[in-house]
């Protein structure tokens, strides 16, 4: 069926336009009577699939809520939640196509026009008025709020040439330059880091909220726009670099707070969704595409991020961003590709050698306090993996005897491993250690070797975590020992030749 080319072909079909609050809303609740989600799709097999994971019962609730009460809305958060994921993925609550008068630069309803260009076009035209259907992206501006952000960019402005090439007064409406949030009209405007932008231009949104209208340089024309807002910003931003002012707060119906997950599996299921590991198709040799990525691994570099959020030596205020575990799978899975291209496995499967060959991920992703600074990212990276191993160590072999292993390494053994050494050499050396893979092998799925590996440098990782084993590194070599027992500090040893009596 073709679309209508003209305003008498639309009335003719009996089409009728909403505001975009109402649009946004009526296709919001047919989502929720079909029982679906917001922010959900289903897969070829039917399976409902939620495009932002880990909200589903807080923030989406809130979020649906404000839509259904036609609310501007404020997403409040830490880097790396999601906010500008959210903001884009309302388009999906807007219409597939709308009609709007063509060459308006602000899509105006043709029923309704408000700027001068469309009024004159339907006055002289009547119902032979061109049309033309924007889809829903088009219906979409963002705008990364920047100190330098001035009214102009944001509300319009005069535009001298285009007076000039017209022949038209500087007075006249027709000369208006129109800026992003006219240009947004019938659609969605979001500004990312409310905070950042200048006061003046926060006041500058007021009539657009409270009256539904803007005023350029002084002009007695009013532009009814028809737009939901929706901003972004960090607690953060309020102190360190800007704020919002009040009496624009007080004019966004909701404010919504956003959260990193609540949990590892949560958190795995995102980076699994986010990363990019999937790096094989049929263009390529068939020979690289068999990839497995451990449970454990994941559940590691996912525990990284958990443990840096409560770490006192990193920013809290800063936040450690959901982009920190998404990026050391990807780095950690580079290593491991770079690995088996190398010594020509068949299997790609990281290890926990490759998630500290992943700490440049890490330390561009913290922000230190002083005595984060006085040890340094790097530092603090390598003790964020050393726990992240030992809490997924507890988990995933609690239970295991491991003491024909450290009685291997009492023994004055030790065992050096390269991230470079392939999965085969790699085995023969770990067979040496006694008891090690028949320990861990009830715990893994796969049987490659690659896997058997991956586990077995868990353990081996698990046990230094846990002061039981010694672990020394040098250009790329791990070797593991015998754990040297703490010095006791000068308080402890005293204590412990009086028996405490003295305290």
């Amino acid at each position: 069926m073709s679309l209508p080319q003209t305003l008498g072909e639309l009335k003719a079909i009996g089409y009728r336009t909403r505001p975009v609050k109402n649009e946004i809303r009526d296709n919001l609740v047919n989502i929720l009577r079909g029982g679906d989600g917001l922010f959900t799709h289903k897969d070829d097999k039917g399976k409902v699939i939620s495009r932002v994971v880990g909200y589903e019962e807080t923030v989406m609730p809130q979020i649906t809520n404000a839509l259904l009460a036609r609310h501007n809305v404020i997403l409040l958060g830490l880097r790396g939640q999601a906010k500008s994921r959210i903001m884009r993925e309302l388009t999906a609550l807007l219409d597939e196509l709308i009609p709007i008068i063509a060459g308006s630069e602000i899509n105006d309803d043709p029923f309704k026009p408000i700027s001068a260009y469309g009024k004159q076009i339907v006055k002289e035209k009547g119902d032979k008025t061109p049309l033309a259907w924007i889809d829903r992206g088009a219906r979409y501006v963002e705008k990364l709020a920047t100190p330098d952000v001035t009214i102009a960019d944001i509300i319009g402005d005069v535009d001298p040439i285009k007076a000039a090439h017209g022949g038209r007064l500087l007075s006249d409406e027709l000369t208006i330059h129109y800026g992003l949030l006219p240009r947004a009209n019938r659609g969605i405007f979001a500004i990312n880091e409310l905070p950042d932008l200048a006061g003046k231009i926060q006041v500058g949104l007021f009539n657009i909220m409270q009256e539904g209208d803007v005023q350029i340089k002084g002009y007695p024309v009013r532009l009814p726009l028809d737009v939901l807002l929706v901003f972004s910003a960090n607690p953060e931003d309020y102190t360190a670099r800007g704020k919002i002012i009040t009496p624009l707060k007080d004019r966004i119906g909701a404010e919504i707070h956003t959260h990193y997950p609540d949990s590892i599996k949560q958190g795995v299921k995102i980076t699994k969704g986010e990363a990019w590991v999937r790096r094989y198709t049929d263009a390529y040799d068939a020979k690289w595409e068999k990839v497995q990525i451990p449970q454990a691994i994941r559940e590691v570099i996912e525990q990284i991020a958990f443990i840096a959020r409560e770490d006192k030596r990193i920013d809290k205020r800063s936040g450690v961003s959901q982009r920190l575990p998404i990026t050391v799978l990807e780095l950690a899975f580079s290593n491991a590709e770079r690995r088996s291209i190398a010594t020509n496995d068949y299997w790609i499967t990281p290890r926990v050698s490759d998630v500290y060959a992943a700490i440049p991920a890490i330390t561009g992703k913290i922000e230190l306090e002083y005595e984060g600074e006085q040890i340094g990212a790097e530092r603090i990276a390598r003790d964020l993996i050393r726990k992240a191993c030992g809490e997924v160590f507890g988990a995933h072999y609690a239970g295991i005897d491991f003491r024909p292993v450290l009685d291997h390494f009492n023994l004055g053994n030790t065992l050096t491993l390269s991230d470079m050494t392939s999965d085969r050499e790699a085995l023969d050396e770990l067979l040496s250690v006694k008891g090690l893979i028949e320990a861990v092998r009830g715990r893994i799925k796969e049987e490659s070797d690659g896997a058997i590996v991956s586990a077995c440098e868990l353990a081996l990782e698990g046990l230094y975590a846990q002061k039981k084993l010694a672990r020394t590194e040098e250009r790329g070599d791990v070797s593991y020992g015998r754990a040297t027992p703490e010095r006791p500090s000068r308080k402890q040893a005293f204590d412990d030749w009086t028996g405490g009596r003295l305290n």
